[in-house]
């Protein structure tokens, strides 16, 4: 990735239900970068609804991404939910594929009150067998587990870093929001941000902050983490700081907005980096 694209999570709010090709018409109109597409109830789209991302997105110079079913755990106690997780996970990368999508996440799992390292093994695992059959199919998408907003769920920085450094096609989907969240406030000051970006500099290598994936959005949360996604200026969320630290590590990749009305701190996020 050549810069640092900026996206809505879905069709933006204004858009109501008026389809794909609107939807490209409206991101447009608001120097918008492109769309993350949600599959979180299940990879299904359409073949006309393809045929129009398939040619809008490359029409309009637009980056998509994809976001995995919600039901996906690869620590499930029964191996089907499992087998089931794996499969969804290989749909939104053969749909992403498809679609031409540079980078395709998920929320990997949850620690079932488990030992987080035996969480881990067992995740690994799965990745492994993931990885395995998207190489046989030749499909090289960017496969990103993403960091999550509550403490039960598998997910911390240290967790995806060390799972990105075990596969060459896994690279870390940084969600600022969640981190923030799960920790009840931390991760939200310019050192803690820039901190981010040095470990998994660090950690990976300079090509993961090359082939960024993000989200963000205003966050309310509680000892327990997330409760729900709020507008940036309705949250403590430091965004100001956050672009700051993108903007000082040279991130490339693409930022996808998930706030309420994320069209709105889309376009505020971007307008604030490119002021820097």
């Amino acid at each position: 990735m050549d810069t640092l694209k900026f996206v809505t999570a879905g069709q933006p709010i204004c858009n109501g239900s008026a389809g794909y090709e609107k939807a490209f018409d409206i991101l447009e109109k608001l120097n918008l970068d492109g769309m993350e597409l949600e599959f979180v109830h299940g990879v299904r789209m359409s073949p006309a609804n393809k045929k129009i991302v398939k040619e809008s997105a490359p029409a309009k110079n637009m980056v998509l991404t994809a976001h995995g079913p919600y039901y996906i755990n690869l620590n499930s106690k029964e191996e089907e939910k499992i087998e089931a997780s794996i499969k969804r996970v290989l749909d939104t990368a053969r749909t992403g594929k498809e679609l031409g999508a540079y980078s395709v996440t998920y929320h990997a799992a949850f620690y079932m009150g488990m030992n987080a390292d035996d969480v881990y093994k067992k995740v690994e695992n799965a990745m492994e067998q993931i990885c395995q059959v998207l190489d046989e199919e030749k499909n090289d998408i960017w496969v990103r587990p993403e960091t999550t907003g509550k403490p039960t769920q598998w997910g911390n920085l240290e967790e995806i870093v060390k799972l990105s450094k075990d596969f060459k096609q896994v690279l870390p989907c940084v969600d600022f929001s969640h981190l923030h969240a799960r920790t009840n406030g931390l991760y939200n000051t310019y050192d803690e941000f820039c901190k981010i970006f040095e470990t998994i500099g660090n950690e990976i290598g300079a090509y993961a902050l090359e082939n960024f994936h993000a989200h963000i959005a205003g966050i309310e949360y509680g000892e327990k983490g997330e409760k729900k996604h709020l507008m940036l200026k309705e949250s403590d969320m430091n965004y100001k700081d956050l672009m700051k630290a993108f903007k000082m590590f040279d991130v490339k990749g693409v930022v996808v907005c998930e706030s309420p009305v994320m069209e709105d701190d889309a376009q505020l996020l971007k307008e604030y980096y490119l002021s820097l």
